[in-house]
């Protein structure tokens, strides 16, 4: 297939361009088995002008005839750690282990996170996002005392820095534990609210924990916060802080966004009790990412040797039956928590769907990486494609499921507002100096 050139006039109209219905609404045919539908884009001036069905298009220097390649918005990543991300070189996890990525993690945090290194390394992870595709991400913030002084401010001067290229978010983090610190908790929620961020924590089998749940939504609701919290990432059969969220939501009718991560304990339940949370969970109208990257890589890692038994990810099928908004994100980068990675959805997203069968059928799984996140956060414009929107979009050369998901897509081609971006990656040799 010969290469693609997006015209640099911002003016053009991109003809037999495959787009999936669950991403674009408003396709005015129907569509093929896999849920695509070939359609003719008209850009100018930033934006989507029309989507109509794919016409006989004569041939002009402002016509660009894609053949069939995928055409995608722009990904939304709800739940990632960019102020760890990159510090694997410095601090690798020693033994693979969730209690290895802690003691590391902390450590490293303890060591080196200064305002330089945060800002140094939180830019290299946005630059790749960007390159990638990404449009908005949501970073979660360590907010352990007295990291939230210095981790907060940098998060508000990078949000500045990327306005207008990715919409960024942050949401503090901490072991649940420490709301129990009326005047500490009660500052750190006055610091995330004047920053505009999202209330979180890690949550487990404390045993006051539904105290201290009360205490995070009565914060929340006073200062108009949404929450996002990790729950359940083991493989505990009694871990079970998920359905205990979802009846704090309750308790409190809570209004706003609620956005739970991992959720690992869940798969290992026996159904009885899946049925009895998923309920809850449905009622309450929690949303659920899981991070099937991080997962596999952490979730029944053992010490003799021996291979795992389980995939680690959550039961996102059993939740969308049941109505539940769900999403996959990238989660952490080259850390202590996951050694690989580089914040490009489309690779969270091929494996997804081979770790989770987000296949046979597809139907709008694809909303897990786009317009499902970018309700969860609040966002205007990212996630679709529609006539009137801001020409975001990703074109691939992948004209089905299959071939788009088989290769990386290196070569894709990442419009923002209707002009081709440069997808030159950084470095890692940019961030030497930093790792020693």
């Amino acid at each position: 297939m010969t290469s693609v050139q997006i015209s640099p006039s911002g003016a053009y109209t991109l003809a037999n361009a495959r787009l999936h219905s669950s991403l674009t609404p408003g396709l005015p045919t129907p569509a093929d088995a896999e849920g695509f539908v070939l359609a003719d884009i008209d850009v100018a001036d930033g934006r989507i002008k029309r989507i109509e069905a794919a016409r006989q298009a004569a041939a002009s220097e402002s016509t660009v005839d894609l053949a069939g390649r995928i055409v995608l918005p722009c990904f939304v990543d709800c739940h990632t750690h960019i102020d760890k991300g990159h510090i694997w070189p410095r601090k690798p996890n020693p033994d693979g282990t969730f209690l290895g990525a802690l003691e590391a993690a902390d450590a490293d945090r303890e060591a080196h996170w200064s305002a330089e290194d945060l800002a140094r390394r939180m830019d290299f992870s946005l630059r790749c996002a960007y390159a990638h595709g990404t449009a908005a991400l949501r970073t979660h913030i360590d907010s352990i005392p007295p990291q939230e002084d210095i981790s907060w401010p940098v998060f508000e001067a990078m949000r500045d820095k990327w306005r207008g290229r990715i919409e960024l978010q942050a949401s503090c983090l901490f072991g649940i534990e420490r709301v129990g610190q009326a005047d500490w908790f009660g500052n750190l929620v006055r610091r995330v609210a004047a920053a505009g961020g999202v209330l979180g924590a890690v949550t487990y089998m404390a045993p006051d924990l539904d105290a201290l749940l009360d205490s995070m939504f009565s914060a929340a609701m006073k200062h108009g916060l949404d929450l996002d919290f990790h729950a359940d990432e083991t493989d505990v059969l009694e871990a079970v802080s998920l359905r205990r969220i979802a009846e704090a939501a309750l308790r409190h009718r809570f209004q706003g966004k609620i956005l739970v991560g991992h959720c690992c304990s869940l798969a290992r339940q026996p159904g009885d009790e899946v049925k009895a949370t998923l309920v809850k969970v449905a009622e309450a109208g929690l949303s659920v990412v899981s991070l099937p990257l991080c997962n596999l890589y952490l979730q029944d890692r053992r010490s003799d040797g021996t291979t795992p038994r389980w995939r680690g990810v959550t039961l996102l099928h059993e939740m969308k039956a049941r109505g539940i908004p769900i999403c996959v994100a990238s989660d952490n980068t080259r850390d202590p928590f996951y050694a690989y990675g580089d914040l490009d959805m489309l690779e969270v997203y091929r494996a997804a769907t081979r770790i989770l069968h987000l296949d046979h059928p597809v139907a709008d799984w694809p909303k897990a990486m786009t317009t499902t996140p970018a309700s969860i956060m609040r966002l205007q414009n990212p996630g679709s494609l529609r006539a009137g929107g801001s020409a975001d979009f990703v074109v691939f050369r992948g004209r089905n499921w299959t071939e788009l998901l088989s290769r990386p897509e290196q070569d894709r081609i990442v419009v923002r507002e209707g002009r081709a971006i440069d997808r030159s990656l950084p470095d890692y040799a940019e961030l030497d100096d930093l790792m020693v």
